[in-house]
């Protein structure tokens, strides 16, 4: 009879367990749809295996999918600096170079090594920064963070779609939480230009989710509600919140276009039950995005700038759901209404006071 993967992970595992179980520190080595890999096993059952890739990389698939498995190893190595460095530039082409910094890795156009890295690095020392002193202290990623700048759209979308995730029109970047890489293109011209200001703010809401899902603010094994996310990372588009030491100001802190968002929202919408519909559900974001965006930052940055305490307990919350899990409407509900109470009518409208009073 031929050994399949979950007979061989139960295996290795035994008398620990039978047909389903949680992984260890050891690695696995397999072919997944002609492509070799190799990690650590993270969850499996009869349906599906959770891996961890060496490069930092999620891979989700049905047991019968793997065909060549052995254990390669007793003990979980995740790739060193050079070698991740030499897989992307293989992947990349001449084109690319990558430089490094001490957290991240960021594959770009040759010669742009100064308009790049750096930049990155930065938004990882900012962001951890922020949190350390609001009580919630980030964990140190467990992996050399990626970031890939394409010289053009072109390139953007090519490497998006040889990573499974095709990048839809009018998308300038993203985050992608199994690949666990920020890809966006250069829109080129000068630092001070427009068009830099798209590189810039598409680099610092990626790498806002990035260093969230990398430093523990975040779970990449099972995500929280779409409103944490994208309200965190749109405070951080702020220059107050993502360099504060250069824009110190209370307005600086402000994120115009997410105001306008949300004032918009508000001026049509009176009935407070938007709150619970947000945090119950990711529809908004489907239905409107722009009240979605705009109302996801308003409530964070409420919540930051009035009760920073109560929000990083929130968000511990939302980043220790058991891995793989999911997250129904009543228990969203029920983590947000633990930390912040569940009368509705006054958190809209001390919510509604707050933005009001903003600038």
């Amino acid at each position: 009879m031929r050994t399949t993967l979950l007979l061989a992970l139960a295996v290795v595992f035994w008398p620990v367990c039978t047909e389903a179980g949680q992984g260890g520190d050891w690695m696995l080595r397999l072919t997944l749809d002609g492509e070799k890999i190799e990690g650590k096993p993270l969850s499996w059952n009869e349906s599906m295996v959770y891996l961890l890739g060496r490069d930092g990389r999620l891979w989700g698939f049905h047991p019968k999918d793997a065909v060549d498995f052995q254990k390669s190893s007793n003990r979980f190595r995740s790739y060193s600096p050079s070698e991740l460095r030499a897989r992307l530039l293989r992947e990349l082409g001449n084109a690319y170079e990558v430089s490094g910094t001490t957290h991240y890795l960021v594959a770009h156009p040759r010669g742009q090594r100064d308009r790049w890295a750096q930049r990155f690095e930065d938004l990882y020392r900012s962001f951890t920064h922020y949190f350390s002193v609001r009580g919630f202290k980030p964990k140190r990623p467990p992996f050399l963070q990626v970031g890939i700048v394409c010289k053009d759209r072109r390139d953007f979308h090519r490497f998006s779609a040889q990573q499974g995730m095709p990048a839809p029109a009018g998308v300038a970047g993203y985050y992608g939480v199994a690949s666990n890489r920020i890809m966006l293109f250069d829109a080129g011209a000068s630092s001070n230009s427009a068009r830099w200001q798209e590189n810039a703010s598409t680099v610092i809401h990626e790498a806002t989710h990035q260093t969230a899902f990398n430093a523990g603010v975040h779970s990449r094994y099972t995500p929280p509600p779409v409103w944490v996310a994208e309200g965190l990372a749109t405070m951080f588009e702020a220059p107050g919140v993502y360099d504060s030491r250069h824009h110190s100001a209370e307005t600086d802190r402000v994120n115009p276009r997410r105001l306008a968002e949300f004032r918009a929202l508000a001026k049509s919408n009176t009935d407070a039950k938007v709150l619970p519909e947000l945090i119950s559900s990711d529809g908004m974001f489907r239905r409107n995005a722009h009240s979605a965006y705009g109302l996801s930052w308003a409530l964070t940055f409420y919540l930051v700038e009035t009760q920073p305490r109560k929000y990083s307990k929130y968000l511990t919350l939302t980043a220790s759901r058991p891995p793989f899990s999911d997250y129904s409407a009543a228990e969203r509900l029920d983590d947000f209404t633990s930390v912040f109470g569940t009368n509705w009518v006054m958190l809209y409208a001390r919510l509604g006071r707050f933005v009001g009073g903003l600038k």
